[in-house]
C-alpha cells in the first residue's frame, strides 16, 4: 500500500479530486472554484493578504528516505516500531456530527462498527459520520445545507461543481482566522504540521475555513507494463516520433498502446511539447493560459495523429484501465503520481510498473512535468461558539495526526488484536475483522482529514525506495501553476464550465470528428466567455515571489 489516501480511493475518482483528472488546464479553475468566489472583486486580494498558519514540521519520526519542500514525499521502509502520542487528550466532551464522503464501500454503521466505536473511544464522544457515495456527493450536500440543522463539519470537495462557494462560506460557516492564522495555530501540533500550500487551498476571501486535506503533490504520469513495454525497448523514449513509433507496434490486434482517457493523455503529451501547467507567467508579468500555447496545441494536433493510428483502446467509456494494463490488453494509462504503483501491485503482486519520465518531444525541447493540487479540500465548521470551535480544532488536529503516531493507527487500523495485527516486518495489516469494519470508514475519515503525505509501500519496501527515486527525477522538470495560492472570482463562477466546453471540442478534434481548425474558435469562446477576465484577476495578484517560466 503506497498510501492511505490513494489506496482507498478510487483511481478516477481520485484523478478527480486532486484536480488531475482535468489536466494542467485544470489546475487553475478548478483550484480557485474551491478557494475564492466571495465579493466580487474583493476576495482575491484578501486571499493574497493573509497570514497563513505558521509550519512546524513533525519531528516525531525520521523517514528513512527524506523528504524536502519542493514536494518529495519522505519515505518509510516500515511502520515506526514505537507510536507516540501526538496528542495529550482525547478532544471531545460533546458528540460531533459530520458529512463526508467514502470511496469504498461504506462501512457498517457505527452501532455494529467495533472499529469505528473504538475510535469514538479514543475521541471521547460520538462521531457521527453521515457518509456519501460517488455519484451523488454534490446533492447531499445541498440538502443539509438547505436545512435548519447544518451537521458540525462538512467536507468540501475542490471540484465537485458546489457552487457560490465564498457567498456559501460566509453565510453558514465559521471564519477560523483567529484560532488558525500565523503562531494560533501552534496550539494544534498536528495541524501546524500541514504546510502552507496545503493551506492556501482552505483560504477564501482572506479568510482561513477549515484544515485542508493533503494528498500527493505530484500529479499525472504516465504509468506502463514493463512486460508489455519490453517488446519495444521499454517505456522511457527520448522523442514523440519514437513513442508513436512503439504505440503503432504494441497495437495489435485486440492490444492497444493506451488507454482511452483522451484528456489525461493529452496531459502527458502536453508536458512533452512543453506546455505549462495552468499558467505561463511572461517577462512582463502577464499571464498565458494553457489554451493560448502553440506547445498544447501540438499536443492537440499529436494526439489525433495517435488516435487516427488507432493506438486508443476504442471504447471511450473504459471505467478502469488498470486491470487490462496489467494483464497486458492496454499498454500504459495515466494515474496520479507515481506512488499509484499499489493499485496494480494489488492485482499482480508480481508487478512493478513503470513510470515515464517526460522527454522533449524533438529530443532537444525542455519538458515540463506538472505538480499537482495537493489537497482534496477542506473541512469547514457551521458557525458556533467560541469554547466548540476549540472542540472541533482539536478533533481535528487529532484526525490529522502524522504518520507512525497512535492516533493515525487508530484512525487507520483500529484497535491491535481485533481491526489488525503486526506482520513478520511489524507492519500493521488488517485482521479479517479489520477488511470488514474498516475501509469504508477510513476513506471516510481521510477524506475529511489528513496529514502531510508519505511514501509507504509495507508489503514491497523497495518500491518505496523506486518511487522516492521517480519523484526525485520528476522535481528536476516539475513546473506548479504560479496561480496556485490567489484567487479569482471569474474562475470560480465560470471556470469548470468553459473547461469543460473547450475540452468538448478538443475530444472531438482528437477522434477526427472535428478539424484541428476549431481549435481557434474553441479557444475565442473560452477567452469571451470568461477566460480574458480570469487572467486579469490572476495576474492582479500574482506575487512578485512568482518566477518567470518563459516560452
Amino acid at each position: 500500500m503506497s498510501g492511505f489516501t490513494e489506496s482507498r480511493v478510487g483511481r478516477r475518482r481520485f484523478l478527480g479530486l486532486t484536480g488531475a483528472v482535468a489536466g494542467a488546464a485544470a489546475f487553475g479553475p478548478m483550484l480557485t472554484s474551491c478557494g475564492d468566489g466571495g465579493a466580487q472583486g474583493g476576495g482575491a486580494k484578501a486571499s493574497g493578504e493573509l497570514k497563513l498558519p505558521t509550519y512546524r514540521p513533525f519531528e516525531g519520526f525520521q523517514p528513512d528516505l527524506p523528504g524536502a519542500e519542493s514536494g518529495l514525499e519522505p519515505g518509510f521502509l516500515r511502520f515506526p516500531e514505537n507510536a507516540i502520542a501526538s496528542v495529550q487528550a482525547a478532544p471531545l466532551k460533546n458528540s460531533v456530527s459530520a458529512l463526508t464522503e467514502t470511496f469504498a464501500t461504506p462501512p457498517p454503521p457505527m452501532g455494529s462498527n467495533p472499529m469505528w466505536q473504538a475510535l469514538n473511544a479514543a475521541l471521547g464522544a460520538e462521531l457521527r459520520l453521515t457518509i456519501g457515495t460517488d455519484p451523488g456527493y454534490p446533492e447531499k450536500f445541498a440538502t443539509l445545507l438547505a436545512s435548519d440543522s447544518l451537521p458540525d463539519l462538512m467536507w468540501l470537495p475542490p471540484n465537485q461543481g458546489i457552487p457560490n462557494i465564498g457567498p456559501m462560506l460566509e453565510a453558514k460557516f465559521q471564519d477560523l482566522t483567529t484560532y488558525l492564522s500565523g503562531d494560533a495555530v501552534l496550539e494544534y501540533p498536528n495541524l501546524a504540521a500541514l504546510k502552507p500550500a496545503s493551506w492556501r487551498t482552505a483560504v477564501v476571501n482572506g479568510k482561513i475555513w477549515g484544515a485542508p486535506i493533503p494528498s500527493t503533490p505530484f500529479g499525472q504520469v504516465m504509468m506502463g507494463n514493463p512486460k508489455t513495454w519490453a517488446k519495444v525497448g521499454g517505456l522511457q523514449c527520448e522523442t514523440a516520433d519514437e513513442f508513436f513509433a512503439k504505440c503503432k507496434e504494441l497495437s495489435q490486434g485486440t492490444n492497444y498502446a493506451l488507454e482511452p482517457a483522451i484528456i489525461n493523455m493529452l496531459h502527458m503529451f502536453g508536458e512533452w511539447f512543453g506546455a505549462p501547467t495552468g499558467w505561463r507567467v511572461n517577462q512582463d508579468r502577464s499571464l498565458t493560459h494553457l489554451y493560448e500555447t502553440d506547445n498544447y496545441k501540438a499536443a492537440v494536433e499529436y494526439a489525433a495523429k495517435l488516435w487516427a493510428a488507432k493506438v486508443f483502446y476504442p471504447d471511450l467509456n473504459l471505467a478502469d484501465a488498470t486491470p487490462k494494463t496489467v494483464n497486458g490488453q492496454i499498454a500504459a494509462q495515466v494515474v496520479v503520481g507515481p506512488r499509484a504503483t499499489a493499485d496494480f501491485r494489488a492485482l499482480d503482486p508480481t508487478l512493478f510498473v513503470d513510470t515515464l519520465i517526460p522527454f522533449g518531444h524533438d529530443g532537444k525541447a525542455k519538458p515540463i512535468y506538472d505538480m499537482g493540487y495537493g489537497t482534496v479540500g477542506f473541512t469547514p465548521f457551521k458557525k458556533t461558539d467560541e469554547g466548540r470551535i476549540r472542540e472541533l480544532l482539536a478533533l481535528m488536529n487529532y484526525l490529522s495526526a502524522p504518520f507512525g503516531t497512535k492516533e493515525f493507527l487508530q484512525k487507520n487500523f483500529g484497535t491491535e488484536g481485533a481491526q489488525y495485527k503486526l506482520d513478520g516486518q511489524k507492519n500493521p495489516v488488517f485482521t479479517p475483522a479489520g477488511t470488514q469494519q474498516g475501509p469504508g470508514l477510513v476513506s471516510a475519515l481521510q477524506i475529511m482529514t489528513a496529514p502531510e503525505s508519505v511514501i509507504f509501500n509495507p508489503a514491497f519496501p523497495d518500491d518505496t525506495k523506486k518511487i522516492h527515486a521517480t519523484e526525485q527525477e520528476l522535481l528536476k522538470i516539475a513546473m506548479r501553476n504560479p496561480t496556485a495560492g490567489t484567487y479569482s472570482d471569474t474562475s470560480s463562477k465560470v471556470g469548470p464550465k468553459l473547461t469543460a466546453a473547450f475540452r468538448d471540442t478538443i475530444v472531438d478534434i482528437v477522434t477526427g470528428r472535428q478539424k484541428i481548425d476549431a481549435y481557434d474558435e474553441a479557444l475565442r469562446r473560452w477567452k469571451s466567455g470568461g477566460g480574458d477576465k480570469m487572467r486579469g484577476e490572476f495576474e492582479a495578484v500574482l506575487p512578485a515571489s512568482v518566477p518567470v517560466t518563459g516560452s
